[in-house]
């Protein structure tokens, strides 16, 4: 594939082979989100306007804390909190407004760097539709993946029905091959686990785990998309 200033990141994504190749995708955005966030941005009133209407969830927040400043951190919380107050009572025993109740349990599912990545995945994926339709050297890369989490197979096989998508007489090949990686390694998936069961077994006792020894951690990512962040004993 010649690659361009759009598809580079695509190239870079799929080129490592190893997990999910939107996992990739989605953690890329995320960093550079978070970092233009607590950045420049910080002083972009319309970038303002919108962090202070929308707030961040826990996720969020928590890398902002841990990759930016302190000093960007605190003043977008200033005017976050200050919009916040702006959907409190403004007297004691005041008839509560079911507008503004509205607005504060809207703050609380909402997200700004979130709803950036959301947006940015779509536009990215339009870029993986388009190159795997023109075969080559990508879609070679693209079915080479050694899986596409659960998540994300939800998530890629939805929007290649979409706008942007896979187009109609492709749609079936790509629905097929794309299901054919999850569910390969799903099946691998499934094999591990009962086969680190089986190690607990006391006519078992003494045989090796094999690949299975980090089955329950791989499940998880597969499942959530996130690698767990410990095990039990």
């Amino acid at each position: 594939m010649k690659e361009t200033i759009v598809t580079i990141p695509i190239n870079d994504l799929f080129a490592p082979k190893c997990g999910c190749p939107l996992c990739r995708m989605e953690e890329m955005l995320e960093e550079q989100y978070v970092m233009f966030v607590t950045g420049d941005a910080m002083m972009e009133p319309g970038v303002r306007v919108e962090t202070n209407k929308k707030g961040f969830c826990h996720r969020h927040f928590s890398r902002m804390l841990l990759l930016g400043q302190k000093l960007p951190n605190a003043l977008i919380l200033e005017t976050h909190l200050e919009s916040v107050m702006e959907l409190m009572p403004k007297k004691s025993g005041e008839k509560p407004d079911k507008k503004k109740l509205g607005a504060i349990g809207e703050t609380l599912r909402s997200c700004y760097v979130c709803d950036r990545i959301e947006a940015d995945m779509y536009h990215l994926m339009a870029t993986v539709f388009a190159e795997w339709v023109k075969g080559g050297a990508f879609r070679r890369t693209y079915g080479e993946q050694p899986f596409i989490c659960l998540r994300h197979y939800s998530f890629i096989m939805t929007a290649a029905m979409g706008k942007n998508g896979i187009p109609s007489g492709h749609l079936r090949n790509f629905h097929a091959e794309t299901a054919a990686l999850t569910k390969k390694y799903l099946e691998t998936l499934c094999g591990d686990v009962k086969h680190f069961i089986s190690r607990f077994d006391y006519r078992n006792r003494g045989q090796d785990f094999g690949a299975s020894i980090d089955a329950i951690e791989r499940s998880v990512e597969f499942l959530t998309g996130e690698k767990p962040s410990a095990t039990s004993k």
